[in-house]
């Protein structure tokens, strides 16, 4: 039997050599796909119906979070951000199944309130394929 899960227990992790480093402090991610979509229709379309196909695919990750000071995958964002380099990341359900790619760091923000938690928040753009990579049993 399937069971639901809640949110709390999917992380994002950015990847180092072969491993993943837990991205510290997350709260909130959300893993986007789209693709678009092509008119395909002709006058021979069945009962005047428009037709389309999938065209170009894509996917992004946002997340934020709460800062923490020296922390391995903050440290790895923050470099390849500076220096316009490319990051392997991931999210990663209980059961193993993950979803990972090449990214592009659109988005690298911290908010420094005055009276509450340092925070970040990240948005990740894949460029190329997002790998669904079933859990090893």
């Amino acid at each position: 039997m399937s069971s639901k899960i809640t949110g709390m227990k999917v992380k994002v992790f950015i990847k180092q050599a072969e491993t993943g480093q837990l991205l510290a402090g997350q709260r909130n991610a959300s893993l986007s796909r789209s693709a678009e979509s092509i008119d395909a229709t002709s006058k021979d379309s069945a009962g005047n119906w428009k037709e389309s196909v999938s065209g170009f695919k894509e996917w992004s990750i946002d997340c934020d979070g709460a800062f923490v000071e020296s922390d391995v995958a903050f440290s790895l964002l923050e470099a390849a951000f500076l220096n316009g380099d490319k990051v392997v990341a991931y999210i990663e359900f209980p059961s193993g199944q993950k979803y990972e790619g090449e990214t592009t760091i659109t988005d690298f923000s911290l908010d420094l309130p005055y009276d509450d938690l340092v925070t970040y928040s990240l948005s990740l753009q894949g460029s190329g394929v997002l790998a669904s990579i079933a859990p090893v049993v």
